[in-house]
C-alpha cells in the first residue's frame, strides 16, 4: 500500500472515532442527535407559540428506526443511481 492510501485510512479512522469519543454517553435528551425537523419544531414554537401547521402527514412511521431505515433505503437508491450514471458516463467515455 502507497503511504497516501494509510494516510487517508488513518484520515477516515479518526474522522469516524473522534465524533464518538466527543459525544460519548450524550444522547437526544442533550439534542445530539435529534432530527432536523425536531430542531425546528422547538424553533418555531420558541418563536410563535401559536402556530398550527398547515397539514398533517399522511402517513407517519410507526417507530424511530421504521424512519431511519426508509432514510436509510432511500440514500441508498439515490446512491446506486447515482453511480450507475457516473459508471455509465466513465464507461461511454472510456470506449468512445
Amino acid at each position: 500500500m502507497e503511504t497516501k492510501h494509510i494516510l487517508m485510512l488513518l484520515g477516515v479512522i479518526i474522522l469516524c472515532v473522534v465524533p464518538l469519543i466527543i459525544y460519548a454517553g450524550k444522547g437526544e435528551e442533550e439534542g445530539y442527535f435529534g432530527g432536523s425537523d425536531d430542531q425546528a419544531e422547538d424553533v418555531i414554537k420558541e418563536v410563535n407559540p401559536d402556530y398550527e401547521p398547515w397539514f398533517e402527514p399522511i402517513w407517519e412511521p410507526p417507530s424511530g428506526e421504521i424512519e431511519s431505515l426508509l432514510f436509510a433505503l432511500q440514500a441508498a437508491i439515490g446512491a446506486i443511481i447515482i453511480g450507475y450514471f457516473i459508471g455509465y458516463y466513465k464507461a461511454k467515455a472510456q470506449y468512445a
